[in-house]
């Protein structure tokens, strides 16, 4: 899961710029609660900002983030009808820790107006949302594939697997909010919007709209955990096929991660889009102040988010693929076992690219990632506990998937309806047949009868053919086999 850097704000007084102007003066005692209440905030926020990601208190943060929010809405509900008053327009400062910069720190900028606090407020209990649900799961380990476990135990952690989910479905509803509603409202407030001035990425709202989506498949994923987790238990001793009677069925496995793969997707075309046409050009409006004048391509969002949600796909993608292999392998028999191997032969590729790209960096890392040490190993662990799975199961399939050579002689009349032929490469004619596959070096077409045709079975051209499966994806299905096709280039 991603990890945010949580924003840190400067200090304000509300008694500063509101006035009670009800009939009783009701609110007066609410306004200096409501300082102390972001004072509380602010100092938790620096607290974050200075303390190494093991020893952050995000339920803490959560808390005083939900103690804060309903001041700031109430007065932004009172101060639309009238009963406080504003005697200037507040200003308040932030740092937008969604921005690229060159210098790899966050801007500080300074937004004027309760809607602006308001939108930062709720963005930053959303991160640590999100950061509240990484940190317990990456309390809880690899807790499935400890084979002395008790069940009891492995239970309880799949409901902090559940708490979990539930966490990031609250972040996405809040990001969700904020791209429908909040920002919407905002952009007609009497007070004036953002709109046509220097946004930052979380005024986008198709950066909170992405930012949902990620959330939304972050929690899926974990779901997903949730439910193998019974079944990667009880193949502890003996992992691979056949799979366990607890295990789900591969093929709704293989759906769910190609959801989370689209999703993903989404949510990076989103992210990209939301970038700032205008981003580093000059305005004559000062409705943002800038006290940092930041680098020109701070507006844009910053590359860890979108690498993340790249590699997070390519990762899904790759899922997906391995569990419609195992459904053919496990579904369909040695008829399909062909099919096994080119999907686990597609997505072992798949993982070994990413693995060695430079997306691997975002793979489930934040934009100071650098303050976790382990989480370079944890990732690297991650895809490479996965490819040692594929691995497995593309060995079993592949013994499965063998090919005979004895019912079949030079001197058998062959209908062309069983027959199929293509040229590979070093200019061997492929014939392939429902019991084995033959070539010859020629390129000319068989005939159907093959009395006179010089045709022979042969083991190492049946490896070639297999390798030639691999690196140019050309294949065809016969009788439940995947076999390569297609000459030359």
């Amino acid at each position: 899961m991603y990890l945010y850097e949580l924003p840190t704000t400067g200090a304000i007084a509300f008694s500063d710029f509101c006035i009670d102007q009800s009939i009783d003066k009701k609110y007066t005692h609410y306004i200096p609660q409501a300082t102390q209440a972001r004072a509380n905030l602010r100092a938790a926020l620096k607290d974050c900002k200075r303390t190494d990601h093991g020893g952050k208190d995000y339920l803490r943060l959560v808390k005083l983030l939900e103690e804060y929010l309903p001041f700031l809405v109430g007065i932004i509900a009172c101060v639309a009808h009238d009963e406080i008053g504003l005697t200037a327009t507040p200003s308040f400062s932030w740092r937008t820790t969604l921005s690229a910069n060159i210098f790899n720190t966050s801007p500080r900028v300074s937004f004027p107006g309760l809607y602006a606090e308001f939108t930062f407020s709720l963005l930053t209990y959303a991160f640590a949302l999100s950061n509240l649900a990484r940190s317990t799961v990456a309390s809880l380990g690899n807790y499935e594939q400890d084979r002395h476990i008790p069940e009891s135990d492995r239970k309880a952690k799949d409901d902090q697997l559940n708490v979990a989910v539930a966490f990031l479905c609250r972040a996405s509803g809040i990001f969700t909010y904020i791209s429908d509603t909040l920002l919407p409202d905002w952009e007609t407030d009497r007070e004036g919007g953002p709109t046509g001035f220097n946004k930052p990425p979380e005024f986008s709202r198709e950066m909170n709209i992405a930012l949902a989506k990620m959330a939304i498949a972050d929690a899926q994923s974990l779901a997903i955990r949730k439910l193998l987790s019974k079944s990667a238990y009880d193949s502890n001793i003996t992992p691979g096929p056949p799979l366990p009677k607890s295990h789900p069925a591969p093929a709704l496995i293989a759906k769910l991660h190609l959801e989370c793969q689209t999703i993903y997707s989404s949510a990076r075309s989103l992210a990209v889009t939301s970038s700032n046409p205008s981003s580093g050009t000059s305005t004559t409006s000062t409705h943002f102040s800038l006290t940092l004048s930041p680098s020109p391509g701070s507006m844009e969002p910053t590359p860890n988010l979108l690498s993340y949600l790249s590699a997070e796909a390519v990762f899904q993608s790759a899922l997906s693929r391995k569990w419609l292999g195992v459904d053919a392998g496990e579904n369909g028999g040695s008829k399909r076992s062909g099919e096994a191997v080119g999907f686990l032969a597609w997505a072992r590729k798949s993982l070994e690219d990413l693995k060695g790209s430079s997306g691997m960096k975002g793979l489930g890392i934040g934009k100071f990632a650098n303050e976790e040490k382990g989480d370079k190993w944890k990732v690297k662990g991650r895809v490479s506990e996965t490819l040692g799975n594929i691995v497995v199961f593309y060995n079993y399939y592949k013994r499965s998937m063998t090919l005979c050579t004895s019912n079949l002689s030079p001197t058998t009349r062959i209908t062309s309806q069983d027959t199929h032929w293509s040229t590979c490469c070093h200019s061997k004619a492929i014939l392939t047949t429902n019991t084995s596959i033959w070539t010859r070096h020629s390129t000319s077409y068989p005939t159907p009868n093959l009395c006179r045709s010089p045709w022979r079975t042969a083991r190492t051209p049946c490896r070639r053919l297999n390798a030639w499966h691999v690196c140019r994806r050309r294949f065809i299905l016969l009788d439940g086999f995947m076999y390569v096709i297609g000459g030359s280039e």
